[in-house]
């Protein structure tokens, strides 16, 4: 399902709380490491002097999928990777994520569907990732 409203993936320092709106929208993530804080959350909530990248378009590969299933993200990612377009890519618990710079989601689409792939703006389907 590509979801119409745009992403951004936002860097704070490592264990910085966000101070702005960031759990609302089709996909939102607060993943922590060592070294930084990143956010996934609606573009439209990212405060202007955050460091970010984006607008991105959020995909979501219709599931939910088997955790032990081997191979689905790389294949889903193989058309787009042969496309030139660069993605970022996350996993939850039932399914997977490929966000798509805004700008590239119709090349996107082409390429999934020369691969084999049901695309439409309410699914990302086929080729066994269903």
């Amino acid at each position: 399902m590509e979801h119409p409203e745009e992403v951004s993936i936002v860097r704070l320092p490592p264990d910085e709380e966000p101070a702005f709106d960031w759990s609302s929208g089709p996909l939102s993530s607060l993943t922590r490491t060592g070294d930084e804080t990143s956010v996934v959350c609606l573009t439209e909530n990212v405060p202007d002097d955050a460091r970010q990248e984006g607008p991105y378009k959020a995909v979501e590969v219709a599931g939910p999928l088997e955790l032990n299933a081997v191979g689905v993200f790389a294949e889903i990612l193989a058309p787009i990777a042969e496309a030139g377009i660069s993605v970022l890519g996350l996993s939850t618990f039932d399914t997977d994520w490929v966000l798509v710079p805004s700008q590239h989601t119709t090349t996107a689409a082409d390429a999934w569907r020369r691969a084999g792939f049901f695309v439409t703006p309410t699914s990302l389907s086929g080729k066994g990732s269903a």
